[in-house]
């Protein structure tokens, strides 16, 4: 299609009309950063001005920055706890915002064990779709002809529960595939799924990922993108073929669907997509059954242009894999999200995993950035922080980003620390460092240092009765198998050699373990099938100390030495293995319910 020439971007020739208005809007949005946050300030501030939260700090109805800065503390999760949870008991008074809160977003991190929730109101769903209108029109700058086939993308609803006031709450992806905007969405040619909404919607995650699977496999010629969020579900679907391709290929062969697929919206609706394709099952079955699954992504569709998937942060562990599977296919990251907002979108997504940079989105909501000093003691409330507004941030600097947004957050601490890398206009460009205090992470789970610390005392109540403590541990993510698990490494001291602990006995510390883990973790490992069951490695007496000298023969200071309670450094993790005399798994899952305590 021509495109009038007065639309056309700096970002490059758009690829039709509707695109050239996506990115005339970027272009305006990134040049006009600073009035377009201080208006996103204003009507935040003015339409929740007769909010509870507002008027306890006597904001009085102002709408500038400097009375903002200077009445609202720079608040944390906990901070907002009782409000919250007041919002979750029942109470529709306007608390943080004006308009009426729609329902919670799960946050992955969690306070207390539990996951975070976080209030949303309906209009949050319009700028949410305006930030995925615009991934398509960059993307077609960089992959030409993207509407002549499909994307096969994992996507999946996870579990949601409501709170004892009658407010849904789950994650925010299970909202937005849940809402009229995803089930309801106009046909784009540059935007058409192999999977059908049934697929996606069921929640079921066998069933979702199986008919997925089949309706991709029945259209691999046609699919020129694959991608699930997450590259570690992407490896999952890739895991999922590897133990089910028999059975998959045997629908295919017969146009009949497994018996295993009992969902009858799903039944009918593959009853209409589903035909015998014996030469289709017979080319699957061949590749599937080969020895070697290097390159099978490209093996079995061929016409894979790219993998779209976040690979950034914790997510970097994937890559290896990622290309090992694709045989090396580009890896695209197209945006920056999170529960509490959507931030922004990469405007170079074919560029390498670690020069992915994100440009902030000054509409979406009002951005501060609270410089990241990583020895600093922090701040207290009689010693405020400088915080830093979105236009002023300086290249190579990193920052925690804070939020205020249109649901009623005010200065809200994300966690994410991210680097300033340049800017596009006026609108910075952040590369995505990684999230604060989290040590293991490898699907949607955080795990800190605190929750490993108390996972490990609870763990090690149990080796109480054989005389025997864990002197150190440190720990790591092991995303070499599919799913990933955390591996904890112990050393022991074993006061009675005639009375050690069994593999049993060290089993049980496993599931211990898990247990104490929080909710994420373990819906991880019981409904989502993402992570494996958790490892113990027992090294040798001394090993720790071993590992210190190493640390100092490197130039670490003898005094202030502390044994790290994450290790992902090559040389480490090999001293580290060549220690172990036993290795235990978790021996059951541990218990979870898509309940929250209350």
């Amino acid at each position: 299609m021509a495109v009038d020439s007065a639309l056309s971007s700096p970002l490059g020739p758009p690829a039709c009309e509707k695109d050239a208005k996506a990115l005339q809007f970027v272009e305006e949005m990134t040049r006009s950063a600073d009035p377009v946050q201080e208006r996103v300030l204003a009507e935040i501030l003015s339409r929740n001005s007769q909010t509870e939260y507002l008027r306890r700090f006597k904001l009085n109805g102002a709408t500038d920055r400097d009375t903002f800065k200077s009445k609202l503390p720079v608040i944390t999760y906990e901070d907002l706890q009782p409000e919250i949870q007041r919002i979750a008991n029942g109470d529709r008074s306007p608390i943080l915002s004006a308009h009426p809160i729609s329902e919670f977003l799960t946050s992955s991190g969690t306070s207390a064990g539990e996951r975070k929730l976080m209030p949303t109101i309906k209009e949050e769903l319009d700028r949410r779709q305006l930030l995925y209108s615009l991934l398509m029109p960059v993307m077609n700058l960089y992959v030409p002809g993207l509407d002549k086939g499909k994307g096969l993308y994992f996507l999946f609803v996870k579990s949601e529960t409501r709170t004892p006031g009658g407010l849904l709450a789950r994650p925010v992806l299970t909202s937005y595939y849940k809402s009229e905007h995803f089930k309801t969405r106009p046909y784009d040619p540059y935007n058409v799924y192999t999977s059908p909404n049934e697929a996606i919607l069921c929640a079921d995650s066998f069933q979702s990922m199986y008919t997925q699977m089949l309706c991709g496999l029945q259209e691999r010629q046609q699919v020129l993108r694959v991608g699930a969020v997450f590259a570690s579900g992407l490896l999952r679907a890739i895991r999922f073929l590897q133990l089910n391709w028999q059975q998959l290929t045997q629908d295919i062969e017969t146009g009949s669907l497994s018996p295993k697929i009992t969902d009858p919206s799903l039944r009918e609706c593959m009853a209409k997509i589903l035909k015998p394709n014996p030469e289709l099952a017979e080319f699957v079955r061949q590749e599937c059954s080969k020895d070697s699954w290097e390159g099978i992504i490209t093996r079995i569709w061929p016409n894979t242009k790219y993998l779209d998937v976040i690979v950034t942060g914790a997510m970097a562990q994937y890559i290896p894999t990622l290309d090992y599977y694709s045989g090396g296919v580009p890896l695209a990251c197209t945006m920056y999200a999170s529960s509490e907002c959507y931030f922004g979108l990469n405007l170079n997504p074919m560029c390498k995993p670690s020069e992915v940079s994100y440009t902030i989105m000054p509409n979406m909501a009002y951005f501060e950035f609270l410089p990241h000093e990583p020895n600093s003691a922090g701040f207290t409330r009689d010693s405020p922080p400088k915080l830093v507004d979105l236009v002023d941030v300086e290249v190579g600097k990193e920052y925690e980003l804070v939020i205020t947004t249109y649901a009623g957050l005010c200065r809200y601490r994300v966690g994410d620390i991210l680097r300033v890398t340049g800017f596009h206009n006026s609108a910075p460009q952040f590369h995505f460092v990684r999230r604060k205090n989290v040590l293991l992470s490898i699907d949607a789970d955080k795990t800190d240092e605190a929750e490993l610390q108390k996972a490990v005392e609870n763990a090690s109540q149990l080796l109480r009765e054989f005389n025997t403590s864990v002197v150190e541990y440190t720990s790591y993510a092991d995303t070499k198998t599919i799913p990933g698990h955390y591996v904890i490494y112990w050393e022991l001291l074993v006061k009675d050699l005639a009375n050690s602990p069994s593999d049993e006995v060290l089993k049980q510390c496993c599931l211990a373990m898990e247990e104490s883990l929080n909710s994420v973790y373990r819906q991880g490992r019981v409904a989502d099938n993402s992570i494996g069951p958790l490892e113990i490695r027992v090294v040798k007496s001394g090993t720790f100390e071993e590992l210190m000298d190493y640390a100092i023969s490197r130039g670490a200071s003898i005094n202030q030495y502390k044994v790290p309670r994450c290790v992902n450094f090559t040389p480490i993790m090999e001293l580290l293995d060549s220690r172990v005399v036993s290795a235990h798994f978790s021996p059951a899952l541990p218990h979870w319910t898509p309940e929250r305590r209350r």
